[in-house]
Order: C-alpha cells, then structure tokens, then sequence
C-alpha cells in the first residue's frame, strides 16, 4: 500500500540486480518532492568511503541536512547534486538531505563498481 508520505522506489544497479527502498517525505519535504517528480532517475555510480551516489538534474539546497550517514540511507548531497545510497555509517563529504532508505538487498551496493549504470523508479 503506498501512502503519501513514503514512496515505494526500486534501485536497479547493472550486473547486479535489485534493491528496494522508500522515500519519506517528512526527512526533507521539498527534495522528496522533487526527486519523485523527477522519477525515474538514472546515471553512472560513483563510490565514496560506504557511499554509492550518482549525478542527477536536481540544484536543491540543504534542508535538514546532517553530517554523518546512518547505514541503510538515502540522501540527495547538495553540493554534488547526487543522489547518494550509504551502504555503511559513515560521514559524508559534505552535509546530505536525508530523503529515505533502503529496505531490501542494502548488502548488494558494497559489491557496485564505479561507472555501473544505476536506475531509481517509483513502483
């Protein structure tokens, strides 16, 4: 059942397979909002210490942003305009709006290697 405050999404990493994950609008309102009008998104994976994260057409500011990365996270980073999926703790390169988290197959990212096409979509 989906609701209005959290999004179904599916995370499609090539060679890989598939995760699932949520959206919660309430972790930051306007970049939700954004990111699920912008569904689906897609690009190339770029890795960071426990961090998936690929460029995406999204110029958001900060908005409740945090400085550390709890494991299972889904956060848009600002100053990079990527959407970020931290497979571990880990603090990020710099402050990310938290948008949501992964629920099923989180393990499957620590194994993405750099330039894998990942896909994001609302199912």
């Amino acid at each position: 059942m989906t609701s209005i405050s959290r999004i179904p999404i599916q995370l499609r990493v090539e060679g890989l397979g598939q995760a699932r994950g949520e959206l919660i609008r309430f972790l930051s309102p306007r970049t939700v909002d954004s990111l699920v009008r912008k569904l689906p998104l897609e690009g190339r994976a770029a890795l960071w210490n426990n961090e998936v994260y690929f460029e995406i057409p999204l110029d958001m500011g900060e908005e409740k942003a945090k400085r550390m990365a709890e494991k299972g996270t889904i956060a848009y980073w600002p100053m990079g305009r990527a959407f970020c999926i931290f497979h571990d703790k880990t603090r990020p390169y710099s402050p990310v709006n938290y948008v949501g988290k992964v629920t099923e197959n989180l393990g499957m990212f620590q194994q993405v290697k750099s330039g894998a096409k990942i896909r994001v979509e609302g199912i």
